[in-house]
């Protein structure tokens, strides 16, 4: 198994992962799977609960390790991953600030005082995404879109130029679901690459690329412009 950040930014595909396998003790998930995702696009995963699609995320993300295989980020800069729930719980007493500010702590831990920095990094996610009328609320007490682009708040905050999301618009009205993908799509014309898992049909067909897993094999690869089998989303 191989980890590698290649520094070149020639190079038309961000990640790319050759002959992964991963999965969980005693339960493998992923089987030989072959993929790129290109840079400074959407790509959506899409396929059946149980297909591997939060796996694959985790592997790139790099919190699942990969049991062979290998994984290749052009990028110098770790991803930045928000899990379908988040990394926050919804009875947590924290505001919508504090939750963005926890997208600092892959730099600075969480028991250190953020400097100047960090602190214009947040402001900027939190307006960037459309929430900083909202920083003192508590997360709790937000709608599911808010709450959601709370959530990418706090991964962009980490200054990565890869995000993965986890069914980011799964629950939300079709409303906040164009909200979001207005602002994904934003994200990737500003050099963010974007990797999102989704049973939403919309939200397939609006993005760049498409990349379908079926049993933990990629059943298709491409532009979802020319990709007759998204429907299998579901």
């Amino acid at each position: 198994m191989k980890i590698m950040f290649n520094k070149s930014p020639h190079r038309a595909a961000r990640v790319r992962v050759t002959d992964l396998c991963a999965g969980y003790p005693g339960r493998p998930v992923l089987r030989q799977v072959t993929a790129e995702i290109p840079a400074l696009s959407v790509t959506a995963l899409v396929g059946p609960n149980g297909s591997g699609k939060s796996t694959l995320l985790g592997v790139l993300a790099g919190v699942i390790q990969p049991t062979s295989g290998e994984v290749r980020h052009d990028g110098d800069r770790p991803p930045a991953f928000v899990p379908q729930r988040g990394a926050v719980g919804d009875t947590l007493p924290l505001t919508v600030r504090q939750t963005v500010e926890m997208g600092r702590w892959g730099e600075r831990g969480p028991w250190r005082r953020l400097t100047r920095r960090d602190h214009a990094a947040v402001d900027a996610a939190l307006d960037r995404l459309g929430v900083g009328d909202l920083a003192a609320r508590q997360l709790a007490e937000l709608s599911g879109g808010q709450r959601q682009r709370a959530l990418i708040a706090q991964g962009l905050a980490q200054h990565s130029d890869l995000l993965l999301l986890d069914e980011p618009t799964t629950g939300l009205d079709p409303e906040a679901r164009q909200t979001i993908a207005a602002l994904l799509t934003e994200l990737a014309a500003d050099g963010v690459t974007i990797v999102q898992a989704t049973h939403d049909l919309d939200t397939a067909h609006s993005a760049d690329v498409c990349l379908r897993l079926e049993d933990g094999h990629l059943g298709v690869q491409g532009r979802t412009g020319a990709e007759p089998d998204v429907n299998t989303a579901r």
